[in-house]
């Protein structure tokens, strides 16, 4: 139950890594691939207590499978734009609770508590809510809902092959406030025949149907 919890919802039970590897990164340089020697050399962060750093950051969207930096690792890195960035890490990493409810992370620590539990399953006392809890509130507390959207070319990506199996996120690159418009185009074929109600028929269903 453990690891299917932490596939809907990462958490690092020692979730003050997450903290601790974001400002860091913020002012180290960007590796060709965030590798567990760059987060134990690089950022001072050794131990297998901080390597669960790494999945969380490829979870929301900062590293790709392979550990290469993304477009909105280094997004984050710029202070104008870090606000933004992080909140699409956080609609990436924890896109099981936006499903839920889009403004998760406008929940106070009981709500988000319970909403943890309705989407996971756990227990109400598991030792596991906690660290999701913390774990949200680390990346949540650099996060700007109200700056724009950020643009990425890639999805975030399970470490070990390429998704987590029937987790699924949403689109990203689009805006918070932005809107979707989309279009079609019919192609009729229509029958060899004078008779006018033959056509009447016709654009009746479509009218009722499709327009």
């Amino acid at each position: 139950m453990a690891d299917d919890a932490g596939s809907k919802v990462p958490y690092l039970q020692a979730h003050g890594n997450i903290k601790k590897a974001l400002d860091k990164i913020t002012n180290a340089t960007v590796p060709p691939k965030f590798t567990q020697d760059f987060l134990a050399t690089t950022l001072d962060m050794p131990g297998g207590g901080a390597r669960p750093v790494i999945k969380f950051l490829k979870r929301a969207g900062f590293l790709a499978s392979d550990g290469t930096p993304t477009d909105l690792y280094k997004q984050f890195r710029n202070q104008s734009q870090r606000g933004a960035a992080a909140a699409q890490g956080l609609r990436n990493a924890y896109a099981e609770l936006y499903v839920a409810n889009e403004y998760v992370h406008n929940a106070n620590d009981k709500d988000l508590k319970g909403l943890i539990v309705q989407v996971t399953g756990l227990e109400q006392d598991s030792k596991l809510v906690p660290a999701m809890v913390g774990s949200f509130k680390a990346l949540k507390e650099y996060a700007d809902f109200e700056a724009g959207g950020v643009e990425l070319d890639q999805q975030p990506q399970d470490e070990n092959n390429g998704n987590n199996g029937d987790y699924q996120r949403p689109p990203l690159g689009i805006p918070a406030h932005g809107s979707l418009q989309l279009g079609y185009t019919i192609n009729l074929n229509l029958p060899a025949t004078t008779d006018i109600a033959v056509f009447n028929a016709i654009f009746k269903s479509l009218r009722e149907h499709l327009l």
